[in-house]
């Protein structure tokens, strides 16, 4: 049988040579000898043009039955318009009774007040309730419309210019909410394509401006030098290096940061801004006030001259005890931001008894000094009462207005368990020792890198025995809690030991190697 298809094989392939090599099947074209492999060829490429050529097969169609139509719409499932809610979306934060000064009032009962960045203890000052008023029955409650259109009133102005004068800049310009400062005006100066160089801990304000850039992000490690001095050496050294230097380059970062506690250095982020021809934006909202001989920021604080940073912002709901924010620089920066900043252009203006108020609070900041080094006092006071806390440990500066607190090991702790343990440390002060601090959270739409932790804000209105209280009363706290997640984790596992041994119980006398090492 094998012989024969052989057979067979061998002829076919001998008539198919002889064919190709028959006189009829070569040619001479030009000069040039064809042979008969050439029309095979030919021959192909038609067939396979004309399969190309041809559309192909669909199926008719027909249209759905309505039992068809019933059993899809049944079986389609819409996708969720929110995320599915979590406990920690459940958590309803305590709400004050009264103004959020250095003492407070939740459920009736006053409790010291560490979770409001009043940092100078200006909220209810009288001078500032004096200047509300004043503004209120000469302009009213509002404005009632944007800059642009009508809605630019001369305290407006007057506030502009204050905060210039003060910080020692050209110009500067104000905003309706603190928030929308940075989410304005970083989109006012960097564009799709741009690169922004930031810092993995900033907050959600600044987070929402880069989105809404729709800039090349690039971040470096928390307040890492060498990282940021990396990423800038790799970004201007690569083979289009050239097409870099056509774009507009940023460095953003924050004065103190809001998610540590940290205070940023100035000098060498200058350094490399120098150096690598990078503009630097700079959020001052937890500085300004605060930082430098006379509370005028990390600029002051790191004696840098303040024309050496290009764009500076900051919101005027912490230090200045009113709201709304700023942004200040050169006339250029604050003529751009006039035409092209969202926040400034399309919302209505900030209503002028803040502005008033934002002018006294600056003017009772120069005439009395005091106020910031009341603050640094009380910073130290409580850093000091603070050492040795068990479970937690300090992340921020020493200088900074914000002690933040986060749990030892921290990255081997999941951060559900973190939040819980927390917020559990943040309750028990509340309701057993009436101090109302927060733990840091991070809502669905904040990207920030950190791990979280306790803050607390240290106002320079709270006394020494407050903050002796406050620290005595969160150790003990802290070391409660410490020791019942300590028991909490022997008790699971315990219970893993036990699981494991009536899942496979061992004999006494015959313990394998496995076994020990199971126990």
């Amino acid at each position: 049988m094998s012989s024969s298809v052989m057979d067979i094989v061998n002829a076919t392939v001998d008539w198919v040579t002889a064919t190709l090599d028959a006189p009829s099947s070569r040619a001479v074209i030009f000069g040039f000898p064809i042979g008969g492999h050439l029309f095979v060829e030919v021959l192909l490429f038609l067939v396979i043009v004309y399969l190309f050529s041809q559309n192909s097969y669909r199926p008719p169609r027909r249209p759905l039955t309505e039992q068809e139509k019933d059993e899809l719409c049944e079986e389609w499932v819409p996708d969720p318009l929110i995320p599915s809610i979590t406990d920690e979306m459940l958590y309803e934060p305590p709400v004050l009774e009264s103004a959020a000064g250095p003492h407070t009032i939740i459920n009736g009962k006053e409790v010291m007040n560490f979770a409001s960045a009043n940092y100078l203890g200006l909220i209810g000052h009288e001078k500032l309730l004096e200047s509300c008023n004043s503004a209120l029955e000469k302009y009213g409650v509002g404005s009632c419309g944007p800059r642009g259109f009508y809605g630019t009133i001369d305290v407006h102005l007057d506030c502009e210019a204050r905060i210039a004068n003060f910080l020692g800049t050209p110009d500067s310009i104000l905003y309706s909410y603190g928030l929308s400062t940075m989410f304005s005006a970083i989109p006012a100066f960097a564009k799709k394509g741009d690169i922004i160089v930031v810092d993995e801990g900033v907050h959600w304000g600044i987070q929402n401006g880069l989105h809404l850039s729709r800039s090349t992000i690039k971040y470096f490690k928390h307040n890492d030098m060498e990282d940021l001095r990396k990423i800038l050496e790799e970004l201007t050294s690569n083979k289009k290096s050239g097409r870099v230097k056509k774009l507009r380059r940023y460095i953003v970062v924050e004065a103190v940061y809001q998610n540590s506690g940290q205070i940023a250095p100035l000098d060498k982020i200058v350094e490399l801004k120098e150096k690598y021809k990078f503009r630097v934006l700079l959020d001052e909202s937890n500085s300004f006030g605060v930082l430098g001989k006379s509370g005028r920021g990390l600029t002051e604080y790191c004696g840098i001259p303040v024309e050496k940073i290009d764009i500076i912002t900051a919101a005027m709901g912490h230090a200045l005890a009113t709201e709304g924010g700023f942004c200040t620089g050169s006339a250029r920066v604050t003529d751009h931001q006039r035409l092209s900043s969202s926040g400034y252009v399309f919302s209505a203006s900030l209503p002028p008894y803040l502005a008033s108020a934002a002018i006294t609070a600056i003017d009772i900041l120069e005439e009395n000094p005091g106020l910031i080094t009341k603050l640094k006092k009380n910073i130290a006071i409580l850093w000091k009462g603070l050492s040795g806390i068990q479970g937690l440990s300090f992340a921020s500066s020493p200088e900074s207005p914000i002690v933040f607190l986060r749990l030892e090991k921290a990255d081997s702790v999941k951060s559900e368990l973190q939040l819980k343990l927390l917020q559990d440390i943040a309750n028990r002060l509340l309701k057993e020792h009436s101090i109302f601090v927060v733990a840091s959270k991070k809502s669905t739409l904040d990207k920030s890198r950190l791990p979280l932790g306790i803050r607390l804000f240290v106002s320079s209105g709270h006394t020494e025995s407050d903050l002796l209280k406050a620290a005595a009363s969160l150790k003990g706290v802290a070391e409660l809690e410490h020791l019942q997640h300590l028991y909490e984790a022997l008790g699971r596992l315990i219970s893993f030991v036990m699981q494991i041994n009536k899942e496979r119980p061992l004999c006494a006398d015959n313990l394998c190697d496995g076994d020990m090492i199971r126990l």
